[in-house]
């Protein structure tokens, strides 16, 4: 399996034993800029987190927990979405005690560069809430231009396309 490092974090894919610390996570205002709702229960959640297993092992999806290296301290999720596509789509979130100390730049850069050697995509797609400021500087300092606005059912959001090149985006 893949397992990603930068200097400070380590990404590994999703497994069962990550299970309770990723739910433990998720709360109603981490969630106010995401797609979905905070699951009401851990079998609730379980019936997502089965749900990325297989897409993990059939390689089109991996959703990577992002640890601390020294420590092992959860820090959130990263995700590559359609992986075998032109332009996967990627998807970060940390959690809330974590945040302001560059983790997600940091993770989403290594999910790129891993994914950029494995499938060699032209692009990122990176979709982001309007209002949703620290995730939307990820995808600007990652070399991100928005290329379309959608309305999801809770949102407003643009979608970032960031550049594959190796080299051509600064942090990757």
């Amino acid at each position: 399996m893949h397992h990603l490092q930068t200097q400070r974090l380590e990404l590994l894919p999703f497994c069962a034993d990550d299970a309770d610390e990723v739910f433990a996570a998720i709360t109603p205002t981490l969630t106010r800029f995401m797609a979905f709702d905070p699951p009401e229960s851990t079998q609730s959640f379980e019936g997502i987190w089965r749900g990325w297993l297989p897409r993990i092992a059939e390689g089109s999806e991996y959703t990577f927990v992002v640890r601390e290296r020294r420590t092992g301290t959860f820090i959130g999720i990263a995700a590559v979405h359609d992986t075998q596509t032109r332009e996967p789509e990627l998807g970060i979130w940390i959690s809330e005690r974590e945040h302001g100390k560059g983790y997600g730049r940091e993770a989403v850069a290594s999910a790129m560069r891993w994914c950029v050697a494995e499938f060699s995509p032209e692009a990122f797609r990176y979709p982001v809430a309007v209002q949703n400021v620290a995730s939307r500087r990820i995808a600007e300092g990652l070399g991100g231009r928005v290329v379309a606005t959608e309305q999801t059912g809770r949102f407003e959001q643009v979608v970032y396309r960031i550049p594959a090149a190796p080299g051509s985006v600064k942090g990757i």
